[in-house]
């Protein structure tokens, strides 16, 4: 994907301060029908949670809508219904970052780890992610997490590149896990660090490149990154859709300008987040949790 505009993106950004909602609307809508490199999978409809069963049906339709604007979709789980997200992915065209959940649970490792490799081995993983910020979460040791990833790396076919997601930081503080990964996949959020919007592409800017730095010439893929549009704030930081839609636009653009690999959460809203992330969980998506796009 490439983009063409007769104007480069500024170091922080475009300049919305004379702009109507429905300008910056347009705006946002013109950036999602060019397209994205990638975005993370939303699949649980409403009064759904990670341990529930997710049928095809839901899976499906859920692609579908993505599909006409995304390169590439990143799931997070290989169990529970999860797994048919690649299945269905590579089915209308699109390519597969591929996440197995690792947590405190040995023996839900052992699920996940196994499905990943499954679904790598049968040609439907472009990238392995092994784990999803356990560092963060202080959920595994350094030794464990590291285990896990020599174990998939040993197993998935040649080609597929195997590494792991966490804060852009993450990677800075545990070089040896750095070092392990095939490539570095950091999530870089502004927004959980009390960045104010104003400032927020140039912050990002700075975690990619902290990132870039850990990686030692590694390719560094942006996982996760985006902007609620409801909430109570965070320091400097407010949710809006006003704000979330500014972020979107700056992001792409920046994204399709220094050809960065760069995946947006999320894409769809999701309730049962609330629990983890306060108010602000549920609204991350670019649709809402009945699947109407918002911000039009």
């Amino acid at each position: 994907m490439s983009y063409k505009s007769g104007n480069r993106l500024a170091l922080s950004g475009l300049d919305f301060t004379d702009q109507s909602r429905t300008e910056i609307a347009n705006q946002f809508l013109g950036t999602l029908e060019r397209g994205m490199h990638g975005i993370c999978m939303s699949p649980y409809e409403e009064g759904q949670q990670p341990g529930d069963q997710l049928t095809e049906e839901q899976v499906r339709r859920r692609l579908k809508i993505i599909q006409p604007f995304s390169n590439w979709i990143r799931s997070f789980s290989c169990t529970e219904g999860n797994e048919l997200i690649p299945k269905i992915a590579r089915e209308m065209g699109l390519k597969t970052l591929v996440g197995a959940w690792l947590g405190k649970d040995a023996e839900k490792n052992e699920a996940e780890i196994a499905g990943l490799i499954e679904l790598a081995q049968e040609g439907l993983v472009d990238i392995a992610a092994v784990g999803n910020e356990v560092l963060y979460r202080n959920d595994l040791d350094e030794a464990t997490l590291l285990a896990a990833i020599q174990r998939v790396r040993a197993a998935v076919p040649a080609g597929v590149p195997v590494g792991y997601v966490d804060a852009y930081y993450e990677f800075r503080d545990h070089p040896q896990v750095a070092d392990a990964c095939d490539l570095i996949l950091a999530n870089c959020y502004p927004y959980w660090e009390g960045c104010a919007l104003e400032y927020s592409l140039v912050y990002m800017k700075d975690m990619y490149q902290q990132a870039l730095k850990a990686a030692k010439g590694k390719k560094v893929i942006v996982t996760e990154t985006g902007w609620p549009s409801q909430g109570k704030g965070l320091d400097g930081a407010h949710p809006s859709e006003l704000n979330a839609m500014k972020y979107f636009i700056n992001a792409q653009r920046w994204s399709a300008e220094e050809q960065i690999d760069l995946f947006y959460f999320s894409s769809f809203d999701e309730s049962w987040k609330v629990g983890a992330e306060g108010d602000v969980g549920a609204y991350w998506g670019i649709w809402d949790k009945n699947e109407e796009l918002k911000y039009v």
